[in-house]
């Protein structure tokens, strides 16, 4: 009898441990993943943002992934970056938002430091300034 009761007692043991050991993190059913990449492909990590149900600043992954509860709006700081506002091809730093299979997401509204009321293009890219902060209303 004891034996049972034993056995008993450790499989509802490891049913209820079994939920233990998660990363901590929350997810929400309309948290939305983008991604930051530069003109060669490449991932944007550790560009500052934040975002309205954010309580501070966070940094984008080192796969340039940033993630938002939609919908709402999340500030850039494209600080150390050259911009692309005056289109010069030579020191342009032209950057996407994209989608995990690489699709730029076009029509995304937001204002910068440096201008208000743009959105972004087809391909995902964006016109901002050198060292600009912006606003994406997602």
């Amino acid at each position: 009898m004891k034996k049972l009761i034993g056995l008993v007692f450790a499989g509802v043991a490891v049913f209820v441990l079994s939920g233990c050991g998660s990363s901590g993190g929350y997810y929400y059913d309309d948290e939305t993943t983008l991604f930051l990449v530069d003109q060669d492909g490449y991932s944007l990590g550790g560009v500052p943002y934040i975002c309205d149900s954010m309580s501070g600043w966070s940094e984008t992954r080192p796969n340039g992934e940033f993630t938002f509860l939609d919908p709402e709006s999340c500030t850039f700081d494209f600080n150390y970056f050259d911009g692309n506002y005056g289109n010069d091809p030579l020191v342009d730093d032209i950057i996407y938002i994209v989608d995990d299979l690489d699709r730029g997401k076009g029509g995304i509204p937001y204002d910068c430091d440096s201008f208000v009321g743009s959105t972004t293009y087809g391909d995902g890219s964006f016109d901002y300034d050198i060292d600009d902060q912006c606003i994406f209303h997602f």
